[in-house]
Order: structure tokens, then C-alpha cells, then sequence
């Protein structure tokens, strides 16, 4: 009886022994599995490419965020996920996300698209610490500063671009401008070996590559997750694109908009409605996938704001990837809950339907498509494309236009 008594001790003595190692554990354990505050370098691994991209994290402890990093631009994320060993970052603009494995200073994992059932996802890494997002090799004898015309090369078509680029020593910042709107901010370097610029801010991972053939001219390639395409570059600081008015046309016989469209409150919304008479009308026709569509909502959400007592309306017609009810919901309100958007936003069905719903439209040519419309409900312009923030003398350029287009509407 007293050796089994002594033999209940012992093991009660064990027992609380071990919980509390296990406790101790746990504890340490769980917190190393937190990101570490301050600055990472991560890079996606694309078939025989490697997509440099940094983000910083801040918070850990409490309420965690993660800040991407392109040049001038930060996009933070927020709503930080751990469980067991593993973070969940989700990139709610374009629903999306990062999913890792925390070892200690280490994070391996993929970029999902969680908007598609079949994407396998594209595997990065990650490492604590200040390292560059590209290291040089030695000293180029080239520069890229200005403008050139870039030509990106594929099967089907060449398509004539513009690119911008800023160069401090070694380092170097810009953007590639198309007709349907830019590649916003690209950051890297210039090296011996030509240049490098990447970008990551929720949607895609960007990789720009050249080599320089002589002062004035460059090879290349434009690498994204899921292709590889030929660029070429010649120097012309007068490099520009086509005018964005000229691009997309009415069809024969129409002169204004018929669309009725709900909104996110399910209410549809038309034209026709009291709210619209006789005041000028921007349709802005969007996706919530879509980058350029949101700088456009980024300049628009402010500008109606300060606008809509003049007599000035505008209209988002969101084409989305799915028609699923809560989905579409879902989207849009965190739409226009980062963007504090006033205006409606309707949704205009899935992707690939606008001739459907826009039957006046001859062809849609990019996302987004900006249309004016005066007083009388006539349509008066239609803008292809947008090239926002990153493109700088290009954008303010537009918001002159833009205002000024306006002005000459509420005047007549």
C-alpha cells in the first residue's frame, strides 16, 4: 500500500513536471511562429525565374499588418491569420492571398488565387532581414532615365507600350505604360548585366529584364507567374501612346447608356433615374480585380466628394469574376469600403458579358473604360485605359484633362 502510494506521487510529480515543460513549450513556440517586426525579402519562384519582392511587418504582437513594397507605392494588408506554425495573409483587393510556414526566421510557401478552385498557386520564400531586393554586379556603362518606346513581343501580336524610368546611381524606379493602363510601380537596379525591376502588390508578381544592345536600345523579357514575353526598347523621349479617346466607339445608332443595374444593396439603378437628370454623368466601367480600375476609384472616390454639388455623378459598373450573389457582395463592399466610395457601384455581371450589357459599346478594350456623358444623357467621350500614380507626368496629365472635360460639360 505505501509503495503504491509513493509510486502515485511520483508520478503525480511527473505528470505536473511534464505539463509544465509542455507549457513552457507552447508558449515559446507559439511565439516564435509570429513574423517578426521590421523588413523581409521574399521571392517568387517562376520556372527558371526567381520574382524579387519585400514587404515589412509590423504589429506582431498585437494586431499584425504586412506592408508590400514598390518604390514609392505601400500596400498594407491587414487581418493577419496564425495557426499552428503557419500565417494567412490575406490581399482582400484582389482575393488573394499568401499562405507560409513559419521556421524561425524563414517563411516558405504560396500566392493563391482564392477566387479560382484550380490554381495551384506559386511558391515563394521568405527571409528576415534588410537585403536588397536586387544586389548588383558591378557598374553599368548604360543608363535608362527618360522615356522609351517598348514593344512587348507575342505570337498573336506586337503591342507598342511606353516606358518610364527613374535612375539614382544604381537604383532605379518607373513604370511601362500600355493602352489599357500601366504596370504601376516598378523598382531594381542597373548593373553591368543590364537592369532588373519587379513589383508585387497582391495580384500578380512582375519581373522586367534588359540587356542593353547598344545606348539607345534593349532586349529583354516581361515575366509574370504565368508567362514569359520578348520586350524590346529604343530610347525617344517622345515616346507616347495612342490617344486613350480615340480607342473604343459607339455603335452605329446608339448616342447614350440603357443599362438598369443593381446595386450592392440590390436596388437597381438606371440612367433614367431623378438623381441623373440633367447632370453630367461619369460611367466608370471597373473590376475589382482589376489594378488600374482601382487607382481610377482611388482618384475618383476623393474627387466626387469635393465635385458633387456642381451637378456631377458618377457610376461604377463592377464586371466580376463570378455572378455568385455573395461573392459579388462580398467584393464590392470591401471595394468600397477601403476606397470610402459614395458613388453606386453596380454590378454588371461576370466577366466577359459587357457586350451583353452594354450592347452600345462597339467593343470593350480594357478595364477601366471611363464614359462622359452631358447633360441631355448624351454619350460625349470614351476613355480607354488609366495610367495612374505611377506614371507621373502621364496621370497629372490625365487629371487635367479629365477636369477640364468636365468644366466644358457643366458649362453647356
Amino acid at each position: 500500500m505505501l509503495n503504491n502510494i509513493k509510486k502515485m506521487k511520483k508520478f503525480l510529480t511527473l505528470s505536473v513536471l511534464a505539463i509544465t515543460i509542455l507549457t513552457s513549450y507552447d508558449k515559446e513556440a507559439h511565439g516564435s511562429q509570429k513574423l517578426k517586426d521590421g523588413r523581409w525579402y521574399a521571392e517568387f519562384t517562376v520556372k527558371n525565374n526567381r520574382i524579387p519582392f519585400v514587404f515589412e511587418v509590423e504589429g506582431s504582437a498585437s494586431l499584425p499588418a504586412v506592408t508590400l513594397i514598390n518604390g514609392a507605392e505601400r500596400v498594407r494588408l491587414s487581418g493577419i491569420i496564425y495557426k499552428g506554425d503557419s500565417v494567412f495573409i490575406p490581399i482582400k483587393d484582389y482575393d488573394t492571398q499568401l499562405k507560409g510556414v513559419i521556421q524561425g526566421d524563414t517563411i516558405k510557401g504560396t500566392f493563391r488565387r482564392l477566387f479560382s478552385e484550380t490554381d495551384p498557386g506559386t511558391p515563394f520564400t521568405a527571409v528576415y532581414g534588410n537585403t536588397p531586393r536586387f544586389t548588383p554586379q558591378g557598374q553599368s556603362g548604360h543608363t535608362i532615365a527618360g522615356k522609351w518606346d517598348i514593344r512587348f513581343i507575342s505570337e498573336k501580336h506586337v503591342e507598342n507600350n511606353v516606358g518610364i524610368f527613374d535612375q539614382k546611381d544604381d537604383l532605379l524606379t518607373g513604370s511601362v505604360l500600355t493602352n489599357s493602363g500601366d504596370l504601376r510601380f516598378l523598382e531594381g537596379i542597373i548593373d553591368r548585366e543590364g537592369f532588373r525591376l519587379s513589383a508585387f502588390a497582391g495580384l500578380s508578381p512582375y519581373l522586367i529584364t534588359g540587356r542593353f544592345t547598344d545606348h539607345d536600345h534593349f532586349e529583354g523579357e516581361f515575366i509574370t507567374a504565368r508567362q514569359v514575353t520578348p520586350i524590346t526598347g529604343v530610347r525617344n523621349e517622345k515616346a507616347a501612346l495612342a490617344d486613350p479617346y480615340s480607342l473604343t466607339n459607339l455603335n452605329s445608332g446608339y448616342k447614350s447608356l440603357g443599362f438598369k443595374l443593381p446595386g450592392i444593396d440590390g436596388k437597381p439603378v438606371s440612367l433614367s433615374d431623378p438623381k441623373f437628370k440633367n447632370k453630367v454623368v461619369v460611367v466608370s466601367i471597373l473590376g475589382s480585380w482589376c489594378p488600374n480600375c482601382l487607382d481610377e476609384m482611388a482618384y475618383l472616390s476623393p474627387w466626387y466628394k469635393q465635385n458633387k454639388d456642381r451637378g456631377v455623378e458618377i457610376v461604377g459598373l463592377a464586371f466580376e469574376r463570378k455572378d455568385d450573389p455573395a461573392y459579388v457582395h462580398k467584393v464590392l463592399t470591401n471595394l468600397v469600403n477601403k476606397y470610402e466610395t459614395t458613388y453606386d457601384i453596380l454590378f454588371a455581371g461576370k466577366l466577359g458579358k459587357s457586350l451583353e450589357v452594354l450592347p452600345e459599346i462597339d467593343q470593350l478594350k480594357s478595364y477601366p473604360t471611363t464614359i462622359f456623358i452631358d447633360k441631355k444623357g448624351a454619350i460625349r467621350k470614351i476613355h480607354t485605359g488609366f495610367n495612374g500614380p505611377a506614371t507621373g507626368l502621364f496621370y497629372e496629365e490625365f487629371k487635367s484633362d479629365f477636369n477640364n472635360l468636365i468644366d466644358q460639360l457643366l458649362k453647356e
